[in-house]
């Protein structure tokens, strides 16, 4: 990881992930550093008990976790990334009551996605503005966000709720797609998003276990929503190479997923990261975040 990052003073705890992917490992190695305990569970029935530093259990988002006591006892703080399926939360599906029963339980972190908004035309939006979802995946981020809020409400553990734009990161950014020759620019006239850095991630979820407040919302992003053109024009300059050809977003060839992002479009409002929780964000920008991967193979 690039640098020292900022790290509030927190008495180290066990963190236990629910979805121990890209967001959480990062997370975890920062806390391992300050004498943390990190579980997290995978869906690969062949991986190792143990990897990082970290122990893992097989949770598919169907079967429980084979023996939850054990997996959960001493847990201090809970982070869910598993997405929400037709039926809902899957974790909330199999663990609630184990979850509700987890008496050193002080803080829960659910990530979720500013899908919750719906499309806004362009205009600011905060985290007390009502929610109006009108994709499908949305809808469901809403309906378990309300889920967790209502499931462990007067339980061991504050829940709170983080709606995360775009990540990029280390091995996983424009920086090494324009390398790759997979980089492209869709173009969408008047379309910006928000974007924000894995490891600010972190340091906003660290912040938020250093001043837990029941039922917070954030909105975690950048300070400068744009087009995804601006981002990888900006790239192809720092690597001295040519910008793809835009692409008419009427014209791409893109995922359901992808063309769900392009539906709607948002300013997100993050003040609450820096008056509430103080922080600073270290990569407040595109700009900065790229050029900090410039290093990434």
């Amino acid at each position: 990881m690039p640098g020292v990052l900022p790290s509030p003073a927190i008495p180290p705890g066990h963190l236990f992930c629910f979805g121990f992917g890209y967001t959480a490992r990062r997370l975890a190695a920062r806390l391992l550093t300050c004498g943390w305990r990190v579980s997290g569970t995978v869906r690969d029935p062949e991986a190792p008990p143990v990897a990082d530093g970290c122990r893992l259990h097989r949770f598919d988002g169907e079967e429980p976790l084979a023996d939850p006591g054990a997996a959960l006892a001493g847990v201090t703080h809970v982070l869910s990334s598993v997405p929400p399926g037709a039926a809902g939360d899957p974790v909330l599906l199999t663990h609630a009551r184990d979850l509700c029963g987890i008496r050193s339980l002080s803080w829960i972190g659910y990530l979720s996605t500013p899908a919750v908004y719906g499309d806004r035309g362009g205009a600011i939006v905060g985290e007390d503005d009502e929610p109006r979802p009108s994709s499908a995946r949305g809808k469901r981020r809403l309906a378990a966000e309300r889920a967790w809020l209502e499931t462990m409400r007067g339980g061991p553990g504050a829940v709170h709720i983080f709606r995360l734009a775009g990540i990029y990161g280390p091995g996983r950014n424009v920086i090494r797609q324009v390398r790759q020759g997979t980089a492209r620019i869709i173009e969408k006239p008047g379309q910006v998003f928000n974007r924000i850095h894995v490891d600010d991630i972190g340091s906003i979820l660290m912040a938020s276990m250093a001043r837990p407040r029941p039922g917070a919302i954030y909105n975690v992003a950048d300070t400068e929503p744009c087009s995804s053109g601006d981002v990888v024009r900006h790239a192809c300059a720092l690597l001295g190479a040519a910008a793809p050809k835009p692409v008419p977003f009427a014209e791409a060839d893109l995922s359901d997923m992808a063309r769900s992002f392009y539906g709607e479009c948002k300013r997100l409002d993050t003040r609450l990261l820096r008056e509430e929780l103080g922080v600073t964000l270290t990569y407040p920008s595109y700009r900065e975040g790229l050029e900090a991967l410039l290093s990434d193979g």
